[in-house]
């Protein structure tokens, strides 16, 4: 019970702390230009963050942690692996682009590109493919609030989606990028700590070489035939190529101070990410050998957290399990209020005032944020939901966007 109460403690602070980063980010924002890309301000070391924490949400620590506690490296293609090249690849080609087309969303590129009618299609695409990864999101919020406290998955996502919309409604861009600056540097922290802990309770790395089934480190099939290779060739594409068209990726490069602060970023985070993921599917096979037999494998790195560390070092983990998941939430729902206000928001009412597209995008935040929460309390699981919503991205909007 002490230590259970060490964790909750560290969890309400770190909580309070995201939400008063928000209200002081809230009085950055003058116009929606701020709210959206932060008034195109953001210096190499937070345009990193930023970039960083937006992909290393409850998809990589959740959901890529239990990929790989039942399927080793084969099961984690899509993430972290086809995430790090993601980043890779639009440093190479793609921002350099988009920033010199003056775009706000990447809904603009198909308006400027394709007609205003594509944009329209555009922007339903992204709204659900957005919509369906924050569901993913707040699942894992849900499974890391429930495992730690008993109350219901359900309730614990309740609870998730306030906090996140809260602090993403009042700050925008500013307080997005302020709060994942803090979080990628708790998450961070928190994964290192902890590998050589568990990695420790089973003998050493050599052991755990030893210990695991023969091609937990295998990176591509051993054998298979065309339906296995397809399979693994769509894991690579679903987020290496497909999020390419993410409004979220462009954002923070939009976000930039520079074009060259925003490449420099992109290729700082995809070395940062693969390192970091390859930490986190770590620690889930780890967890295959001191936890067997989970009925739940997306929960395997939280409870190894409770269990082998100390309270304190748990409290920090567990804050840093969060903070990587409201790290991507945030943005997530941030993504789908920028395509509103900018895109959608004209097809349904034109405003020729500034502050009131503003008012109408910050509104348009709980509104995304109850959508997903529905999703989630629906789907209930993390890496599907993630790698269904992708594909939709890979499909709908990264063909044309390369065409």
């Amino acid at each position: 019970m002490e230590s259970l109460t060490v964790i909750y403690i560290g969890i309400i602070i770190y909580l309070t702390g995201m939400l008063g980063v928000g209200i002081y980010a809230s009085k950055k924002i003058s116009g929606t230009e701020d709210f959206l890309v932060a008034g195109r301000r953001l210096p190499l070391w937070l345009c990193t963050a930023a970039l960083t924490a937006t992909f290393f949400g409850g998809g990589t620590i959740m959901g890529a942690g239990g990929a790989a506690y039942q399927k080793g490296f084969l099961g984690v293609i899509a993430d972290p692996f086809g995430a790090a090249l993601c980043l890779f690849l639009a440093g190479l080609f793609f921002i350099r682009i988009m920033r010199r087309m003056c775009l706000t969303t990447i809904v603009d590129f198909f308006e400027i590109r394709f007609g205003k009618t594509s944009g329209f299609i555009a922007s339903i695409i992204m709204l659900s493919v957005y919509i369906g990864w924050t569901g993913s999101l707040l699942v894992s919020l849900g499974f890391i609030l429930h495992t730690i406290t008993g109350i219901s998955t359900n309730t614990a996502i309740v609870i998730g989606t306030i906090i996140v919309f809260i602090y993403t409604m009042a700050g925008g861009m500013w307080a997005v990028s302020l709060t994942d600056f803090f979080q990628i540097i708790i998450v961070i922290i928190g994964l290192t700590v902890i590998l050589p802990i568990v990695i420790s309770k089973v003998g050493g790395f050599s052991t755990l070489v030893s210990s695991l089934p023969e091609d937990s480190f295998r990176m591509t099939p051993k054998e298979g035939g065309t339906i296995e290779w397809l399979n693994y060739i769509r894991a690579w594409m679903v987020i290496g190529l497909g999020n390419l068209a993410g409004q979220d990726l462009l954002q923070r490069s939009l976000s930039a101070k520079s074009e060259k602060v925003a490449q420099n970023s992109a290729y700082l985070s995809s070395v940062i990410y693969l390192v970091f993921g390859i930490v986190a599917v770590l620690i889930g096979m780890t967890g295959s050998l001191l936890i067997p037999g989970l009925e739940n494998p997306e929960l395997v790195i939280p409870k190894l957290a409770i269990n082998y560390l100390p309270p304190v070092l748990a409290s920090f983990f567990i804050s840093a399990l969060l903070a990587a998941v409201m790290s991507s939430a945030d943005s997530s729902i941030l993504a789908c209020s920028s395509v509103f206000g900018k895109n959608l928001l004209p097809w349904i009412w034109k405003s020729d005032s500034d502050q009131s597209v503003l008012k109408s995008t910050r509104l348009s935040v709980p509104i995304f944020a109850v959508l997903s929460m529905m999703v989630a309390l629906f789907v209930g699981e993390v890496y599907t939901l993630l790698l269904d919503s992708f594909s939709i991205l890979l499909v709908g909007l990264f063909v044309p966007l390369t065409a």
